[in-house]
């Protein structure tokens, strides 16, 4: 048998015959099966071995299209059967038999496992491993054999009573519930989540992951809705909330290591008609250095030499969650040198830089932004920066810091850099203040890259590029998303920022003194150089980073063009 596999591996690109046969070698002395251990070690392209394998086996093949699972034989057919013989059950409407969908015939004890449960015909189809993975998960859920170990001893109970039982306080549950979470939090990981969202629902328990900016919810168990209490009394317990109080929000935070991999979890609970909501906010260890940010040369020296500036106000602008907090602990990471005294405030610490003396408010202590503002400023920093611009009372503060030597970064909640101004006068401060005080408003958003492995070139008519304002010359160099199992078939796979950058000139300080309307100031910056959103968006649809649909999704509606 070895021999006809290296041959197959052979055909399937493996051109180390010699490592090959030393991990057969090995794989029959753990006694483990050769196909996965010809898998694990990629030494072989999957489909191609696969599929090769299954005709010397003359076994059918399954395509890598979608899996449906009839309910009767999802039902009949235990989730940890399935996923601890990583086979998937289809059951035959016209001859009764079982047709088992997997990918390693020579696995023998799952095999056995499946006839023995069955007690009946038995056919096999072969698809590859990655794709097996993922219609497991999609027909039973994440962490389906964990939710049945918790539901086994109780199958006896009606529907009204399991609702009733804290399974919490039973030693066993409680580890197969910490077991149930850490799942879905490895798969939220997996991903590359940002947010997983606990959502009850009437009749359901939903479960949705944001990945890449986007929402998408994951397939759960059937009947996961009777865990609700349990899974959000886990979660309380592990952020150090009070499992007792379920009428009013609660904040958190878990420190996990998950596969070796340290995450600090934000944890937040929101009461509703049907349960409390609850939120976590998965925060990895990250680097933040320009490369990290995706701009291009010129804003990158721009940006470079505003902070290098020794005072002034720099403000990031944006909605939440458009990457502004990266931004500015990318800009501390930049000038954390040890001649330098760099404090923030912040609310929450989201990320810890070493060097870096970091404050956390505490309403409840009435440590607010204004309040510790005072403090630090009596510290002698040299950089300072204020998590947010949320009041009057901080803004002038942070102003008064600018104009005594200091340089303070900080945030507003604006749709584009020149709402920033319009906001700080909307707040009252005085329009001299703002044009002495402020550098720079950096506007940003966050688009979604096109995945590398599907992406396709398209074409757009000549009329409709003009209407989006998109260059027609670029034209050729546009591309869409297609979707693929390694994008989770969404066409997208990571991030990019693009930035608008507006930074204070003489002119705009005259027009902010007479108090100009919002788009007079827009058309001034545009003419002394300010690039827009949108225009940003393009330059990345012409190197292929993104797509005209996603630049439109997260910029302005309105043309952000200037007629010359």
């Amino acid at each position: 048998m070895t021999e006809a596999l290296l041959e197959l591996a052979g055909r399937a690109g493996c051109t180390d015959s010699e490592k090959c046969r030393a991990v057969l070698k090995a794989a029959a002395f753990a006694q483990k099966s050769p196909i996965a251990a010809i898998l694990d070690a990629r030494l072989v392209d999957e489909p191609l071995f696969l599929r090769a394998l299954a005709e010397e086996l003359r076994i059918p093949w399954r395509e890598e299209s979608e899996v449906i699972v009839p309910d009767n034989a999802r039902e009949r057919f235990p989730a940890r059967l399935a996923l601890g013989c990583l086979v998937l059950p289809e059951l035959l409407p016209e001859t009764g038999e079982l047709e088992v969908i997997g990918f390693d015939p020579f696995d023998h004890s799952a095999w056995e496992a499946v006839a023995q449960f069955w007690r009946g015909p038995v056919r096999m189809r072969m698809t590859t491993r990655r794709h097996l993975l993922e219609s497991l998960k999609t027909t039973y859920g994440v962490g389906a054999d964990t939710f049945e170990e918790l539901l086994e001893d109780r199958d006896d109970l009606s529907e009204s009573v399991r609702e009733e039982v804290n399974i919490v306080d039973e030693d066993d549950s409680e580890a197969s519930v910490m077991k149930f979470v850490n799942q879905i939090l490895r798969e939220g990981l997996q991903q590359g989540a940002t947010d997983i969202h606990f959502e009850p629902l009437g009749q359901d328990l939903r479960i949705r992951y944001r990945i890449d900016g986007v929402l998408h919810e994951t397939p759960v168990p059937q009947r996961i809705k009777l865990l609700q209490d349990s899974l959000t009394s886990r979660l309380k317990i592990m952020s150090g909330l009070d499992i007792a109080e379920r009428r009013r929000p609660q904040d958190g935070r878990i420190a996990l290591e998950i596969a070796g991999r340290p995450i600090d979890v934000r944890v937040a609970t929101i009461p509703s008609v049907h349960g409390e909501n609850v939120s976590l906010r998965l925060l990895g260890q990250q680097r933040f250095d320009f490369s990290g940010l995706g701009l291009d040369p010129q804003n990158e020296r721009t940006i470079r030499n505003l902070i290098a500036t020794p005072n002034g106000i720099i403000l990031v602008t944006g909605p939440t969650g458009c990457g502004k907090s990266t931004s500015l602990y990318t800009f501390l990471s930049a000038l954390n040198v040890k001649e330098r005294r760099i404090v923030t405030i912040e609310d929450p610490v989201e990320h810890k830089l070493d060097g870096v003396i970091q404050i956390a408010v505490k309403p409840e202590i009435n440590l607010d932004f204004a309040t510790a503002l005072r403090s630090i400023l009596r510290g002698d920093p040299n950089v300072v920066m204020v998590g947010e611009m949320r009041d009057l009372e901080t803004t002038e503060i942070a102003i008064r810091a600018a104009l005594t030597g200091h340089l303070v970064f900080s945030t507003l909640h604006t749709n584009d850099a020149v709402g920033g101004i319009t906001r700080l006068l909307d707040m009252g401060v005085e329009p001299f203040l703002v044009g002495s005080a402020v550098r720079s408003f950096i506007a940003q958003r966050l688009v979604r890259k096109l995945c590398p492995h599907c992406a396709q070139p398209t074409e757009y008519k000549e009329e409709d590029l003009r209407g989006f304002g998109y260059p027609v010359e670029w034209a050729e160099k546009i591309r869409r998303p297609t979707g693929c199992e390694r994008c989770r078939n969404t066409g997208y796979a990571g991030r990019s920022a693009i930035f608008e950058i507006c930074m204070m000139s003489n002119r705009l300080q005259e027009s902010i003194q007479r108090r100009a309307p919002g788009s007079e100031l827009r058309e001034i910056a545009m003419r002394e150089g300010m690039a827009p959103l949108r225009k940003a968006g393009w330059d990345r649809v012409s190197q292929g980073v993104t797509s005209i649909e996603e630049v439109l999704r997260v910029t302005s509606s309105e043309l952000e063009v200037l007629d010359e």
